[in-house]
């Protein structure tokens, strides 16, 4: 298939393409007038870069599952390159689940210390809830 067709059922674009062929994420083959020719081997390893950078992999990231496709094995996630990235990546997701739990902490306690403040300011007691807006 050529690269028009190859985009179209990636979901993606011909300049996508070219970006991953400059840096040999995808191979470049050319028929004898020149043009670029694709397999179905290509549109896989295409689905499994756009699957990873879906989940937030970086374009570098997804190099060792497109060798480990190319090197013939049925799931790019087979080789044991592909299963450091995996671990590596987990690693950085916890961090930041970490970092993202500690700051919803802090902004329930300011939450919670403004309510207070707020309601011993109001004169009378808090004011009464609206049952249309909650």
């Amino acid at each position: 298939m050529r690269i028009g067709e190859l985009a179209a059922r990636a979901g993606t674009t011909t300049r996508t393409l070219r970006y991953y062929e400059s840096r040999g994420l995808l191979p470049a083959r050319r028929a004898v007038n020149g043009y670029r020719e694709y397999g179905e081997e290509d549109l896989r390893l295409l689905r499994q870069i756009r699957t990873l950078q879906d989940f937030g992999f970086g374009l570098e990231e997804t190099r060792p599952f497109v060798d480990c496709l190319r090197a013939g094995h049925p799931a790019g996630d087979a080789c044991p390159a592909s299963l450091a990235v995996y671990r590596r990546k987990l690693a950085e997701l916890d961090e930041l689940i970490g970092q993202l739990t500690d700051v919803r902490q802090q902004v329930a306690r300011q939450l919670a210390s403004a309510e207070l403040a707020a309601e011993a300011e109001a004169p009378g007691g808090p004011e009464p809830r609206c049952e249309l807006t909650g």
